[in-house]
């Protein structure tokens, strides 16, 4: 996939502790459609919330740092944000823009907070959005069940509006080419 970048948003220790649904295959997603993109060349980027003082996600705090599991590796790039979306006073698009990068291969945490806002951002500015299927979570909430939402956002906000949305494996498949 010519002109891509991967973004992986949120995928912090402390929200991943939390076990968002599906919470295994969100790894795996994540981390087989990150091998793909390492080993053909496409950069990873990562973005990193930085919340309120005191909060689970202050800057700094136990719990604030990326994952193990998706962790990046030396040289990889990575994003602070204060808002849902990754582009907001981020220096993100101004990144993306300097690298040609027209395509964002979208995966991470929360479904409908901050996958969300990056998404429908990223499609407002022109870039053409693929988010693999599992490749982003959330937690039940009191209206909805994650995989209702997960799914709601999958097949009637992203795929029919701002985003390709398919399988994981096929992900990893264009990103050879």
């Amino acid at each position: 996939m010519k002109n891509a970048a991967v973004l992986i948003v949120d995928m912090q220790s402390a929200l991943v502790k939390e076990h968002p649904n599906r919470e295994g295959e969100l790894i795996e997603t994540i981390r087989s459609v990150a091998a793909a993109a390492r080993g053909n060349g496409v950069e990873l980027i990562y973005v990193r919330h930085c919340g309120r003082s005191g909060g689970m996600l202050e800057r700094g705090a136990q719990g604030w740092e990326i994952h193990e599991a998706v962790a990046p590796q030396p040289g990889e790039k990575i994003f602070d944000k204060r808002f849902n979306s990754a582009f907001r006073e981020t220096g993100l698009r101004e990144y993306l823009e300097g690298k040609g990068i027209k395509t964002i291969v979208l995966m991470g945490m929360q479904t409908e907070y901050c996958i969300d806002a990056t998404c429908k951002v990223a499609f407002e500015y022109g870039y053409g959005v693929v988010i693999p299927a599992g490749g982003s979570s959330t937690y039940d909430n009191a209206l909805f069940a994650a995989d209702k939402l997960q799914l709601f956002y999958e097949s009637f906000i992203w795929g029919s509006r701002f985003a390709k949305v398919i399988p994981a494996d096929e992900v990893a498949w264009m990103l050879s080419e």
